[in-house]
């Protein structure tokens, strides 16, 4: 019988039982509609309130700064269209970088459409924003400086609180209207998060990575942050954004923050014990490999690995067929034939990228699984590489 081994954590997490049964009780028993005044609507108010709660004590932020969104996605178009339409008399420029995530990469690109001017930093070989590069990219025009917090392909964390101090220098030195989003969906529950400490002024969190549902997630915005609604149509969610809340999906966003945040020195630990024991499995079964993106500033659970000689799609195919689940990119990038631009902006060329493989280990997974996958693993790419026109062509 075929093992069943899910290691595509970063693209969505299993939903944790605990996190199931506060869902199935909302569910069940806070059905009112929480803008109603009578008692079930206030019930469920409360209930949206103690989860707003728990959702800003994951990153260290105030209740009345905690905005719930469909996902990550909308709080990222929210965050940066919200910002660009608030401020635009104050300039048409935004600082991102070359690996950001599509929903960041694709609002970024229709502002350009629109007459903004969009610098787009490098990341070099390990991943990693430089401080100077930013530093220069910053114009007297510039008003937003989006940057993921941790990068959902290969992991790499960015230098945040550097990048908060340098925002907070250029204000005080009196560009008052530079703004500081971070695409956090992959580093919250993974990655101790202060915003007060980190300075950011925007920050963007998703459920379904913290054990919880899809379709609830989350933007902070800092008190005296002026964002353009996107949703409108009602007085929801302090008139930022329109819309009867989910109720259910909100109280297990609630319960999976607060799980994250008792228990992520366990899980940290727990999964980079796996994710370390994988890789060097993996280095001393499989020749050809080549491990992307910093080595030690990255995120405990993932690994991004190109394997030479071979397509990425071949070999992800190969492991569904024996059970296990991995990636070759970002979940909303699946179906394209394209080489990752994350793992092209590291400056590897088109084979390399075409052959990357994420995996992304989780709260739930054993040396059991990492067993089986390296023993799945090396077989395959031994059969494809055997199949492969580009061995020979490697090998000459």
């Amino acid at each position: 019988m075929t093992n069943r081994v899910y290691l595509d954590h970063s693209a969505t997490t299993p939903v944790d039982p605990r996190v199931a049964a506060a869902m199935t009780r909302a569910l069940a028993e806070t059905y009112g509609n929480p803008s109603s005044v009578h008692g079930f609507g206030q019930q469920a108010r409360g209930a949206v309130d103690r989860a707003r709660r728990e959702v800003a004590n994951l990153i260290h932020a105030k209740p009345n700064e905690i905005v719930f969104t469909s996902g990550g996605t909308e709080a990222n178009n929210l965050a940066i269209r919200g910002l660009c339409e608030a401020s635009a008399a104050h300039g048409r420029h935004i600082i991102t970088s070359a690996i950001e995530h599509p929903s960041v990469r694709g609002v970024c690109d229709a502002q350009e459409k629109h007459g903004w001017e969009i610098t787009r930093l490098p990341v070099y070989e390990n991943g990693i924003v430089r401080i100077d590069d930013l530093n220069a990219a910053v114009r007297p025009d510039t008003v937003l400086v989006t940057l993921m917090w941790a990068n959902n392909e290969i992991g790499t964390i960015q230098p945040i609180r550097e990048v908060g101090a340098l925002i907070r220098e250029k204000r005080a030195a009196g560009q008052r209207n530079l703004w500081f989003h971070t695409d956090a969906v992959q580093a919250a529950g993974r990655l101790a998060i202060n915003v007060d400490d980190v300075g950011c002024d925007l920050l963007s969190i998703s459920a379904h990575k913290l054990y919880a549902p899809k379709g609830v997630g989350a933007l902070y915005v800092r008190r005296g942050v002026r964002l353009a609604v996107q949703n409108v149509g009602g007085h929801q969610e302090r008139e930022r954004r329109a819309g009867t809340e989910n109720v259910p999906a909100i109280v297990a966003f609630g319960e999976a923050a607060r799980l994250a945040r008792e228990e992520i020195t366990t899980r940290v630990a727990h999964d980079a014990a796996l994710r370390d024991r994988f890789e060097q499995r993996v280095k001393e079964l499989i020749r050809d490999v080549v491990m992307n993106g910093d080595r030690e500033r990255r995120l405990s659970h993932l690994s991004n690995i190109s394997f030479r000689f071979i397509e990425g799609e071949g070999l992800l195919i190969n492991l569904d067929l024996e059970g296990v689940a991995v990636s070759t990119g970002s979940a909303c990038s699946s179906g394209t034939l394209e080489p990752s631009p994350v793992i092209r902006a590291l400056g590897v060329n088109d084979e390399l990228a075409r052959g990357s493989i994420r995996f992304s280990f989780g709260k739930d997974n054993s040396d059991a699984d990492v067993n089986y996958v390296v023993a799945v693993l090396s077989r395959a790419v031994e059969r494809l590489r055997a199949l492969s026109p580009l061995t020979l062509v490697g090998h000459n």
